[in-house]
C-alpha cells in the first residue's frame, strides 16, 4: 500500500503532548516523526518568499518588459 505524509506544523503543549487532527480513519497506523525547528527572525520573510512566484507571471508586465 503507498504511504501519504501530512506535513503539520504544531507547538507542543503541556507536558510535551501533541494533539493533531488528520484526515484519516480511525485505527489507522502511522508512524510519527519529530522535527524541531529552528527559531529565526527572518523566517516568516523567507517563507513568503518562496511561497509563490505568481506575482512575476504577469501577461500584462511581461509586454511591458518585451517592448521596452
Amino acid at each position: 500500500m503507498p504511504r501519504q505524509a501530512f506535513k503539520i506544523e504544531t507547538e507542543v503543549g503541556p507536558g510535551g503532548k501533541l494533539a493533531l487532527d488528520l484526515p484519516l480513519p480511525q485505527g489507522s497506523r502511522v508512524e510519527v516523526v519529530v522535527l524541531t525547528q529552528d527559531v529565526d527572525e527572518c523566517s516568516d520573510l523567507i517563507a513568503a518568499a518562496r511561497s509563490s512566484t505568481d506575482f512575476w507571471d504577469n501577461s500584462i508586465d511581461d509586454a511591458e518588459w518585451n517592448d521596452a
